[in-house]
């Protein structure tokens, strides 16, 4: 069988399939990109953001979807990476009709991509994205699904905090430790609640008002800052991103050494701005947890889902983030290299042994 050659898009290259989706009777604009299926089916959230223009949704849907390759890999699961967004406001143009168009265009690819919630899109959207595809994670308790997998998100990125600890300070407790949230929704509002039941402080901040709100009501004891600048002149030891993308630039790099912060942990996706920023963390003695490492929870969920979920199966796995990013530590120590570096080597051999047992010949 001849392979097809992959895709390039500008700096973006190893894409196998990328689709754009329009349906114009229901205002949908989507894109879903498959970057490998070398482990299997990719698995992705769908994440619905009203970005400025179609190019700005490729760019983000790419990256995406290659993190979640990596994401998959260094989960154990037998997932390829896959994204998708849709293009829009959720608060404005989400709609039945909108869901259950996009829903078709997810079943139109056979099984290659499987969705699930991401940033604007919840269960109950999934749920209708599900009367149209049957490659849908994330649904309802009542429709047979995980539910909410920001629980296991939160979750895991709390284990790998706990790694953190472990390699920075000799055990792994968080108790006494000062740990800054940037984004306190369905992820950071969760880790906030891990934390503080484990004796770490908090201190956060949201540029949602309603966020911040509901956080305070249910505790009152966090500490709230304006911005994500002050947030890291707020004597943090752990600067926990946990909203949009690029959080780690070269402004961030200056006030995460003014501010004498010891490590990076957060649960938001692709936290490195450009290419050499894991660099900088190491050289500045920045300890950087590999985002799609610690919130690899949430897919570990879904991904159960598809075998008939067990919370308590899901967990145990998901408790192992907390070895897994233990092993990227001491990999990269050993070889030299910045965490990110390990991690990434770490996922392509696992990627590599296991998509050679294609090449294996099965007698039937």
């Amino acid at each position: 069988m001849t392979k097809a050659s992959p895709l390039v898009f500008g700096r973006h290259t190893g894409h196998e399939q990328v689709v754009f989706c329009h349906d114009a009777g229901s205002g949908l604009r989507a894109i879903i990109a498959l970057h490998s299926t070398a482990l299997g089916p990719g698995l992705g959230g769908t994440r619905f953001y009203p970005y400025e223009a179609e190019d700005a949704a490729l760019e983000d849907v790419l990256d995406l979807s290659r993190g979640m390759t990596y994401k998959n890999a260094l989960a154990g699961l037998d997932h390829g990476g896959g994204k998708a967004v849709i293009i829009g406001d959720p608060e404005l143009d989400k709609s039945e009709t909108l869901l259950r168009a996009y829903g078709r265009f997810v079943e139109s690819l056979g099984g290659r991509y499987i969705t699930a919630c991401d940033v604007g899109t919840y269960v109950a959207d999934m749920d209708i994205v599900a009367r149209e595809s049957r490659w849908v994670t994330g649904r309802s308790p009542a429709e047979g699904g995980a539910g909410d997998s920001s629980v296991l998100t939160a979750f895991g990125v709390f284990q790998g905090m706990r790694a953190v600890a472990e390699r920075l300070w000799g055990g792994t407790s968080l108790a006494g430790r000062r740990v800054g949230i940037a984004g306190v929704g369905k992820v950071g509002s969760k880790l906030t609640g891990l934390l503080l039941d484990e004796g770490a402080s908090v201190v956060v901040t949201d540029v949602s008002e309603h966020a911040i709100d509901q956080l305070r009501a249910a505790h009152p004891q966090v500490d709230v800052v304006d911005t994500a600048d002050e947030l890291l002149g707020a004597g943090i030891d752990v600067y926990a991103p946990c909203a949009l993308g690029g959080a780690l630039d070269d402004d961030t790099m200056t006030l995460l050494t003014e501010g004498r912060v010891a490590a990076v942990c957060g649960g938001a996706n692709n936290q490195l701005a450009h290419a050499g920023i894991e660099k900088s963390l190491d050289d500045a003695g920045v300890l950087y947890a590999p985002d799609y490492v610690v919130n690899s929870g949430g897919v570990i969920q879904v991904a159960d889902e598809l075998h008939g979920f067990s919370f308590d199966r899901a967990k145990a796995k998901a408790t192992k983030i907390f070895d897994t990013t233990r092993e990227i530590f001491q990999l990269a120590a050993d070889d030299g290299v910045p965490p990110a570096v390990a991690a990434d080597r770490l996922a392509e051999r696992r990627i590599a042994a296991v998509s050679r047992l294609r090449d294996v010949y099965l007698r039937g």
